[in-house]
């Protein structure tokens, strides 16, 4: 399994949102790998990262930050693969403030951003897995499976809710 997709969160702090991603990418056989670096305190160490992971073979980058939440912007200020933002849900603004931190990117640095905490790292993998599909076929039939398996599940669910209630 080859790392497609680098995880890089700004704070050990964020090992819970990493693992969370982690875990639907590893259930879509998606390698990864989980580096720890700071947009502000280590900002060529994560660049050397970037550009190693590149050549390693990484087409999609995930940033994970609280706070001020320049990571995800600062890694696709040093490339053109896609990255996704995850912001943290800590401090005082439990996570407000690193959303309109990533979310707020300049015209022609998007940063693919999505929601606040846990259900957006999960979110993120399974976004990951998309952009993977594209040019992965046996990839987009694993998401088109799962898609049709959470229908049925929820379906089936509300047969046996209606079922209940006619007695």
């Amino acid at each position: 399994m080859t790392n497609s997709v680098a995880i890089v969160m700004g704070s050990k702090s964020d090992m819970a949102l990493a693992e969370a991603t982690k875990e639907v990418l590893d259930g879509y056989g998606i390698g990864s790998v989980i580096k720890v670096l700071s947009a502000h305190r280590t900002p060529e160490a994560l660049k050397e990262f970037i550009e190693t992971t590149i050549n390693d073979g990484t087409k999609v980058f995930v940033g994970i930050a609280g706070l001020a939440a320049h990571l995800s912007g600062n890694i696709a200020a040093h490339t053109t693969l896609p990255v996704i933002g995850i912001p943290g849900d800590g401090g005082p603004l439990n996570g407000l403030d690193a959303l309109f931190s990533t979310v707020q990117m300049p015209r022609g640095v998007p940063v693919a951003t999505v929601a606040i905490g846990k259900a957006g790292a999960k979110n993120a993998a399974y976004h990951e897995a998309q952009i993977i599909g594209v040019s992965d076929p046996g990839m987009h039939q694993k998401l088109i499976k799962e898609r049709a398996d959470n229908a049925a599940s929820i379906i089936a669910k509300d047969a046996a809710l209606q079922e209940s209630l006619k007695k």
